[in-house]
């Protein structure tokens, strides 16, 4: 079928309750009925949870062929907890698993036998990179991959689409009761916000840490009531890669002006205003975007409601100088924002729940007046591809991409018009993961393209010096720069599907020719 974001779903993917993607809001009524887990093995008086090795915990949670565990990602780069664990599965003989984490990246290439064996099947996954990615592309995985927003991944398990059997979450301190947080010890991440959702719907919970503390270790991100067993281990992480001193702090000219820019066309909406709402990505450009509000906001005596997402340095910075009231917290970054998580009592952790799910009643993306993303590739139609990379690899991650473009009032995409002599806005674009209907603006160096649907914005930026263009016109200019790219070859063997948050299908990736 050809879903409305113009791309052909063969019919052998949709489920017989699932459909091809229909449209941002196609699901906003949509009724569902939220899963339990199913609740056995009650500890009762003086009963402890403690176990010895993550072994003892992964045999008395019952795991067998077939099933499906799942991890987070908040320790990014210094994860040791998904190759801890795997190992352990793989000597002990347990195969044909479906993987469902938060996002897998380099910290995690240990598993690429496990998929090339068959002890992993599956993967669900809100962004898979470096040599998961090329295994997943290649087609060494079993069964499709599914790729879904961090909205769509706890939508899935809230509905009941994804069951998790045994859920492993790395905490950086815990009680002996399994009251855990992403605060403390030696392996301090901030928060535990991707985990929460496994904690309360899967089957069985293990919470791994190296630093046990004593009870209660309050307020706990992940509750001693969900928590079936836990494993004290020497390390779960390594500290210097978990959170970097800061994210990448541009210098690059380019980047500047594109940021500059998108500052501008943010200001000059009639929504930057006393309260507005804003999130950025983790980019060089997005976050100078958050340096360069400030002027803008003395020059209007404002201050910004409330900032969201994964946290950064600089909206640590303008709270603290009274700029930010108040962060609301999903992942923190680096080490400013753990920090700050800590010890201010203004910044807050929330669940991906509370941030991103687009059918629960209180989704924080959808109070959004503001925010901005990233791309690899933006078409002609303004969808965006965050996922797949100019060779065809899946090297990317929607993560809250499509939940805060969909939420937001004002959605602003920034990229250069040509990376790596490749243009970055062309004809259509190798797979959608943010439909077009969901992007307001692209800001380039070259100039800025808003979206002919947003009429409203055409007239609030025409009165400004912003240089405006048609997305053709920048399309055009791309290709004079370094031609027309030519079209990936690919194979009809469908190695992904990426589902849309209301999890209907937007796109499949199939696998490029030649690729081993």
């Amino acid at each position: 079928m050809i879903n409305k974001a113009g791309r052909d779903i063969p019919e052998e993917f949709l489920k017989e309750d699932q459909e091809g993607f229909q449209g941002q809001y196609y699901r906003n009524h949509y009724e569902y009925k939220k899963a339990a887990p199913r609740v056995k093995g009650a500890v009762g008086p003086q009963k402890s949870k403690l176990v010895k090795n993550i072994k003892e915990a992964v045999e008395k949670c019952g795991l067998k062929d077939g099933m499906c565990i799942s991890f987070h990602h908040h320790f990014r780069n210094g994860d040791y907890i998904v190759s801890m664990v795997m190992e352990v599965i793989h000597d002990l003989g347990i195969k044909d698993l479906t993987l469902c984490a938060s996002s897998l990246g380099a910290a995690q290439s240990s598993i690429v036998p496990y998929i090339e064996d068959g002890t992993i099947i599956g993967i669900s996954s809100s962004g898979v990179r470096d040599e998961i990615g090329r295994a997943i592309s290649s087609g060494k995985l079993k069964n499709p991959a599914i790729i879904r927003s961090h909205g769509g991944r706890v939508r899935a398990v809230e509905a009941g689409d994804i069951h998790i059997d045994v859920a492993f979450i790395g905490a950086p301190t815990s009680d002996a009761f399994g009251n855990a947080r992403g605060k403390g010890g030696k392996s301090d991440c901030g928060v535990l916000a991707y985990s929460v959702v496994d904690s309360r719907y899967a089957d069985k919970v293990v919470v791994i840490t190296d630093t046990l503390v004593d009870t209660p270790n309050f307020p706990a991100s992940i509750q001693g009531v969900d928590v079936d067993y836990v494993v004290k281990v020497d390390e779960i992480g390594d500290p210097r890669r978990i959170a970097s001193g800061v994210l990448r702090m541009t210098q690059d000219p380019r980047e500047l002006y594109i940021a500059e820019l998108a500052t501008k066309c943010l200001v000059a909406t009639e929504y930057f205003e006393d309260g507005f709402t804003f999130q950025t990505g983790g980019g060089g450009a997005p976050l100078a975007v958050t340096r360069f509000l400030k002027p803008y906001m003395d020059e209007k005596n404002i201050k910004m409601g409330w900032a969201l997402g994964g946290i950064t340095q600089p909206m640590v910075e303008l709270m603290k100088e009274g700029y930010i009231k108040a962060l609301l917290d999903c992942q923190s970054f680096d080490m400013a924002s753990v920090e700050s998580v800590n010890t201010n009592s203004r910044h807050f952790e929330i669940s991906t729940s509370q941030y991103a799910n687009p059918l629960n009643k209180g989704a924080f993306v959808n109070q959004l007046d503001f925010v901005i993303l990233g791309a690899l590739e933006v078409d002609l139609d303004f969808n965006v591809n965050v996922v797949q990379g100019s060779d065809g690899i899946i090297q990317g991650a929607p993560g809250g991409h499509v939940d805060t473009a969909a939420g937001s009032k004002v959605s602003i995409i920034v990229a250069p018009l040509v990376r790596s002599r490749i243009p970055t806005i062309r004809d259509r674009v190798t797979s959608v993961t943010t439909p077009g209907e969901s992007v307001d603006i692209v800001v380039t160096e070259y100039g800025v393209a808003i979206n002919p649907a947003r009429q409203d914005l055409i007239h609030s930026l025409s009165s400004t010096d912003i240089p405006l263009r048609t997305i053709e016109e920048l399309r055009n200019e791309a290709y004079a720069l370094v031609g027309e790219p030519r079209d990936i070859e690919f194979e009809n063997q469908v190695v992904a599907l990426v589902e849309y948050r209301d999890g209907t299908i937007i796109d499949v990736i199939r696998r490029p020719k030649g690729l081993e």
